[in-house]
């Protein structure tokens, strides 16, 4: 494979392709090979969802010579996008339709051929119930009509240098029909036909297709769910002279900064904040949470969230494919289109698979024609080897079971990036999680205000909150929110500098004030009293310090999560030990562990060493999870061997981490554990089913203990059971394990 070599500067481009023509695993893997020979790519085919995904450095490769080089190797490819989803679906939907008619045909063709069987069968006679003639003019059409598909198929991977399904369909029916041409032009009457053999395969595999695309559609029923959500008109206002009237107009033609305006019971049309009016919405389609959430001013909605009771007046934020709803439908494809590492060994099977089943098949033909000296049945069972050993379960086990489960993910709130990090999640010993906003709520207060010496609560307040005014960190808001309730006038703060991990300091009115962690004021000669006190009641303590003078402790109160225990109670069955890492002080994670049922945890850490402190837990030879916000945890999510994101809402970071939680749970890592055992027992399952099916079928009919009709047969369902054994995979439900 040929790497992009500029990936490390990013100058990459990604393209999906949609494929078409492809029979089976061995075209996906022959695709793939190709693609992968160019210069500055790397591809993945997903043969049961027809996808390519295509990383590619422009500068050297283009669209274009992408596509080209997929027709070149015998199949169609088009690129992929969310407004030619709807078209691909049609033209899948009108090859479908063809197909289920000319198997009608086929069937109408076959069935005299297979009735004649019926009447034969105990009678030891050469003789046929239809004329022989009549048999060649019913199974011609089908041979060469119907079945030209497996002509061309096995044509374009012949000149391709490898070798597929098709080919060995083609193989084996047109041996037996040859073989009955020959028989039936020379009159040999004392030699049996086998034109329902062939035509009887075809229309077999044929139908087995038909079903395996019944199936297959039912894995990407997710994705089709996500994408009908999201309303196609929206009530906008328009300003028409000097009258603002409202609008329907459709959904596409938004832009950022329109007004719409959504009544009871209706969907959001797109992403938006609340400019006027109080509701709640129903957000369980995007973060699987059956509680509604209240809105009101400054809040936030998304797109094909449902609206409560109330009419809320917004304004357009995020728009086509700029949508949270469109993120999520891209990271599941994205997801969809990978793959497992357990799916290389498939690979490397399908794309030698197909020459050895031909030398097999010859090797059959000629020691039962030498040994047993009947040239027929040794064709008969060539044919039968030829026919069974069809890789479609192979290349299906796999992709199958990893797009219905991905979909179930998104359906949970649960946002799998790719299918590496699915099959990582199960083998998770220790999970490393942050305390503010993964442990605990992430909305901090104010709860204590200790001064010391002379000066009052409010001036100590009024310095710290106006010092903290231009500070995102969580217990920041908390002193900020805390004085403008007070009714305190903040200051603008001068000369401000930021210490990580440790705190601020700059100058307010004239003063030089400083504030942060207890240990930081330790270090500059300020005892901090009665933080001690504070700490070991959970709080969350900031010194406050002016012309280097201690004025007194804030002690701020992040409550924990009501689901935090039942969570790390959840993950303790699971086989999974939580690790708190925290920069709080130790006395405060203390007393958050304690609460939450955590036994080990590091206190203390700055942002930069949980990265290290991550390395030293994988150290132990054991798989670790981080789970954080996404964006200041993202040095410990990137060292973690899967990080998961708790940041509903949030595209960077649905981008940083390998799985995305939508719900602000712990739990949901829980969920992520539980599918991930899941969807890999259902991949076990499928591998298991399409060798076991191939090791036993083919010996038993290279010894002549399957006819190749009952082979055709065999080989439809392995195919059809595999994609049935995935679809199981939708009875899967989030909190139950």
């Amino acid at each position: 494979m040929n790497a992009p070599q500029d990936s490390a500067a990013g100058n990459c481009d990604t393209v999906e392709l949609a494929l078409g023509g492809m029979t089976c695993a061995a075209c996906a893997a022959r695709i793939e090979k190709q693609l992968n020979k160019l210069p500055g790519v790397e591809a993945a085919v997903n043969f049961a969802a027809e996808r390519a995904h295509v990383r590619y450095a422009p500068g050297d490769v283009d669209v274009e010579r992408l596509i080209a080089t997929v027709v070149k190797t015998g199949f169609t490819a088009d690129i992929s996008t969310a407004d030619t989803r709807s078209e691909e679906k049609a033209r899948k939907l009108a090859i479908y339709h063809d197909e289920l008619r000319r198997f009608w045909i086929s069937a109408a063709l076959t069935l005299p051929l297979v009735a004649q069987m019926a009447f034969m069968f105990g009678a030891d006679t050469h003789d046929d119930v239809l004329p022989r003639w009549l048999q060649l003019l019913l199974a011609t059409p089908v041979q060469f009509w119907i079945g030209w598909r497996f002509y061309v198929g096995g044509f374009n991977a012949i000149r391709g240098g490898a070798g597929n399904m098709d080919v060995l369909v083609a193989l084996g029916t047109s041996m037996a029909w040859a073989y009955s041409v020959v028989v039936t032009a020379w009159n040999l009457h004392h030699q049996h036909v086998y034109f329902e053999a062939s035509a009887t395969v075809i229309t077999l595999v044929l139908l087995g297709k038909i079903l395996e695309a019944r199936a297959k559609a039912g894995t990407s029923a997710a994705i089709e769910a996500l994408a009908k959500l999201q309303p196609q008109t929206a009530r906008i206002e328009r300003r028409i002279g000097d009258i603002t009237e409202l609008v329907d107009v459709p959904v596409a033609t938004l832009i950022p900064g329109d007004v719409f305006v959504v009544r009871a019971g209706e969907a959001m049309p797109v992403d938006g904040a609340v400019i006027e009016g109080a509701s709640s919405a129903d957000e369980a389609m995007l973060t699987g949470e059956s509680l509604p959430v209240a809105k009101a001013a400054g809040d936030k909605v998304f797109a094909a969230t449902i609206n409560g009771d109330g009419l809320l007046r917004c304004r357009a934020t995020g728009v086509g494919s700029h949508t949270l709803l469109a993120g999520i439908i891209r990271l599941v494809e994205q997801a969809q289109g990978s793959k497992a590492p357990v799916q290389r060994l498939a690979d490397r099977v399908a794309a030698i698979f197909v020459p050895v089943v031909v030398a097999i098949a010859l090797a059959t033909f000629i020691a039962w024609w030498a040994l047993a000296g009947d040239f027929t049945q040794a064709m008969v069972n060539a044919v039968a080897v030829l026919v069974i050993a069809c890789p479609c379960a192979l290349g299906l086990a796999t992709p199958t079971a990893i797009m219905v489960g991905t979909g179930q993910g998104a359906r949970a709130g649960v946002l799998i990036r790719n299918a590496v990090a699915l099959e990582l999640a199960q083998k998770l010993k220790v999970l490393v999680v942050d305390k503010t906003g993964t442990l605990t709520e992430g909305r901090p207060v104010v709860t204590d205000i200790v001064k010391v010496g002379a000066g009052d609560t409010a001036t100590l307040l009024r310095l710290a909150a106006s010092l903290e005014q231009g500070s995102a960190h969580p217990l920041a808001a908390a002193i900020v929110a805390r004085a403008k309730t007070d009714g305190l006038a903040l200051a603008v703060p001068q000369n401000v500098v930021a210490t990580a991990g440790r705190g601020l300091a700059g100058e307010v009115d004239g003063r030089r004030v400083q504030l942060g962690s207890v240990t930081w004021m330790q270090e500059q000669g300020h005892a901090a009293a009665g933080a001690e006190a504070l700490a070991q009641a959970g709080r969350s303590v900031v010194a406050v310090v002016a012309d280097d003078v201690l004025l007194g402790v804030i002690g701020i109160a992040d409550p924990l999560r009501a689901t935090s225990r039942a969570a790390v109670a959840r993950l303790d069955r699971l086989g999974v030990e939580v690790v708190m890492l925290t920069g709080d002080n130790a006395g405060t994670a203390r007393a958050v562990a304690h609460e939450a049922g955590i036994e080990l945890f590091e206190a203390e850490v700055l942002p930069g060493d949980k990265a290290a402190a991550v390395n030293k837990l994988k150290g132990a030879g054991r798989l670790v999870g981080m789970a954080g916000d996404g964006i200041n945890d993202a040095p410990a999510l990137a060292a973690a061997d899967v990080s998961f994101a708790m940041a509903a809402g949030s595209d960077v970071a649905m981008q940083a981490a390998d799985i995305t939680l939508m719900r602000d749970d712990l739990g949901s890592v829980a969920d992520a554990i539980s599918l991930s055992r899941a969807t890999l027992a259902k991949i076990r399952q499928n591998l298991f089913f399409a060798f076991i099916y191939n090791v036993l079928g083919i010996p038993l009919a290279a010894l002549g203990m399957l006819n190749p009709v009952i082979a055709g047969a065999a080989m439809a369902a392995s195919s059809v059971s595999v994609v049935s054994n995935s679809l199981l995979l939708r009875r899967w439900q989030p909190n139950k394990d």
